[in-house]
């Protein structure tokens, strides 16, 4: 290992991660040393880590180098490994621009829940297919205090449970992930939504991650709520024809999420790259048992 790791630091509305250039697949991160990265006193900080590796040279990501150069080996906060991060992808795609991989246009980025397609706009924004939502049966309520909602079940490559709420404050400090039931609903854990309306196909959100408590936002999750409220709401574009289009509010910031007549849905939003550096390998020995 060389004596010092590049890496930089990146937001999408405020859903922050450390990103790891690694096109070769040469860095051991695990778990502890994700964390440690991660980690918002004693680290760089972030929501989660953003590992670039060439799908090539990545033994989850082989089958997909035909379809995506690059795949996204992401990690949560506590060093957990997630199948997805529609916020991550956005900044993702952003940092392969800004080190000249890729233009204005669409790319294809492999993730563990599948090859997921990219277009970066020349004002800016960054849209993201972000596959079809399942929406598996079985009723589900999460609890915060005395309060308990019924939720609806959503998977977007990861799990979600989404409640919908009278107040945001009523989701209380989202530290600890809130209890659910029944417990066979999410057997590794589950992110979990409040939601309350703001207006027509407008809402707001909270959120807990799972493996990384509440953050400013979560693309998935986001996209999850349109796929709930529209079904609320008695839409169901593959039963219309016609898309259905919500704007989600989340503590950092706001996405647009479309969900099109073939279930295919689409995101909407910013990314940005605030710094970039070198890790100090001693340091980073050192913070790991």
């Amino acid at each position: 290992m060389s004596t010092r790791i590049a890496f930089l630091k990146g937001h999408g509305t405020e859903n922050d991660f450390v990103i790891v250039p690694d096109p070769d697949n040469t860095i051991d991160l695990p778990a502890a040393t994700a964390a440690a990265l991660c980690d918002r006193r004693a680290g760089i900080g972030g929501d989660g880590l953003l590992h670039v590796v060439r799908s090539a040279a990545h033994p989850e990501a082989r089958s997909m180098a035909a379809e995506a150069e690059w795949f996204m080996d992401y990690r949560n906060g506590d060093g957990s490994i997630a199948e997805m991060c529609g916020n991550g992808v956005r900044v993702f795609a952003r940092y392969l621009q800004r080190a000249g991989h890729v233009a204005e246009g669409d790319l294809a980025v492999a993730t563990r829940a599948g090859v997921k397609t990219v277009h970066l706009s020349k004002e800016g924004d960054i849209t993201v297919g972000m596959g079809r939502a399942i929406l598996p049966e079985g009723d589900v309520t999460v609890t915060v205090g005395d309060r308990t909602w019924p939720a609806r079940n959503v998977n977007m490559g990861n799990p979600h449970a989404v409640a919908f709420v009278e107040d945001l404050d009523h989701a209380g400090h989202l530290y600890t992930p809130p209890p659910f039931s029944p417990p066979s609903a999410y057997p590794d854990g589950v992110n979990v939504e409040f939601v309350v309306d703001r207006g027509l196909h407008h809402v707001a959100l909270r959120v807990h991650e799972r493996g990384s408590g509440e953050t400013r936002s979560c693309g998935t999750g986001a996209c999850a709520v349109a796929v709930a409220a529209a079904r609320r709401d008695g839409a169901d574009p593959a039963v219309t024809g016609t898309p259905a289009t919500y704007t989600v509010d989340v503590p950092g910031g706001r996405l647009v999420i479309t969900e099109r007549p073939d279930g295919e849905i689409e995101m909407t939003g910013p990314a940005v790259i605030v710094a970039e550096g070198e890790i100090d390998t001693e340091w980073l020995e050192n913070a790991t048992p």
